[in-house]
């Protein structure tokens, strides 16, 4: 397939799927001067934007029909089917040479074949681009693109990736940016594990948490989970920015990603296995964070709680 010309602003982008993640960016699109038409299982969350401009559409496929560039923010893999694949889906109207970018985390292998499945049925290009940075990330438009699929797509899709993020990393063929996704999501959740074990350990030995997560932070522990989980843990902050069962979701998709490519991977095993844990002890909806109460609990401590 030949590579599309740049998207660039005012170009239409259709923007389908607006939870937390995906409202903000579809905002950024907006405000860097694209013309965007919506669609999601709930208008409601469109109200903003159509106040703003922005156009509806009931389907995937009404939304799809005619923009060069269809971006996708969905909880799963099989989500992303539907809306691609599906009834009134993305498949039945995408315009030939257009660049679907999918900014959900799901699965590397079917992302590979939703890549090939849409060249060969209607000529158009897939882009995975899982993101990492969260809500305010989002917010900020400062996100970490993580990016699979066609070169040339990549290329003419950046204009697009720039107004949501500022780090955009092309890895390799489709699926290698989801591959690179399960990477990030198992550091994040295993160095939460060790730092829920440090702090319970700390408060075992009589530490003071906040003094000990500063003692640390000055030296080669130093990490973003230590300086921001951890300041939550200690404090017993618990409202979600990201949520325990995204996490655990996530978490099993990188657990299937190093069994299909033979890694040895116990620090990945046993925090799959406790984001497993968190969410069957009711804390789905909690930060991801809360799995520091877990680890406290299970020492025979109390977790913390806000003042």
């Amino acid at each position: 397939m030949t590579p599309p010309q740049p998207i660039q602003p005012p170009a239409e982008v259709a923007f389908i799927g607006l939870g937390v993640m995906g409202a903000a960016m579809a905002a950024n699109l907006a405000r860097a001067g694209f013309r965007l038409t919506l669609s999601s299982r709930s208008r409601a969350k469109a109200a903003a934007l159509e106040a703003a401009g922005a156009a509806w559409s009931d389907t995937p496929a009404g939304a799809a029909r005619g923009p060069a560039c269809v971006a996708l923010c969905l909880p799963d893999t099989a989500d992303v089917e539907a809306v691609l694949f599906g009834p009134d889906g993305v498949a039945d109207t995408v315009e030939r040479g257009a660049i679907v970018i999918d900014f959900s985390t799901i699965a590397a292998a079917p992302t590979a074949g939703f890549a090939a499945r849409l060249a060969r049925e209607r000529g158009a290009f897939l882009l995975d681009s899982p993101v990492s940075g969260g809500p305010g990330g989002a917010r900020d438009g400062t996100l970490t693109c993580m990016i699979g699929g066609d070169a040339g797509a990549f290329a003419a899709a950046e204009p697009v990736l720039r107004a949501v993020g500022t780090k955009l990393t092309h890895l390799g063929p489709a699926g290698a940016g989801q591959v690179c996704k399960s990477a990030n999501q198992l550091l994040v959740a295993a160095t939460l594990q060790a730092v829920s074990e440090a702090l319970a350990l700390g408060r075992k030995a009589g530490l003071d948490p906040e003094a000990m997560r500063q003692a640390l932070t000055g030296g080669s522990a130093r990490s973003f989970v230590l300086e921001n989980h951890a300041k939550r843990i200690i404090e017993g902050v618990t409202a979600p920015g990201f949520r325990a069962e995204l996490m655990r979701k996530d978490m099993r998709l990188a657990l299937a990603a190093t069994r299909d490519h033979g890694v040895f991977a116990p620090a990945t095993a046993m925090a799959a296995q406790m984001l497993e844990a968190l969410v069957n002890t009711g804390r789905g909806g909690l930060d991801a964070s809360a799995l520091g109460g877990l680890v406290a609990e299970l020492s025979g401590l109390e977790a913390a709680r806000p003042e």
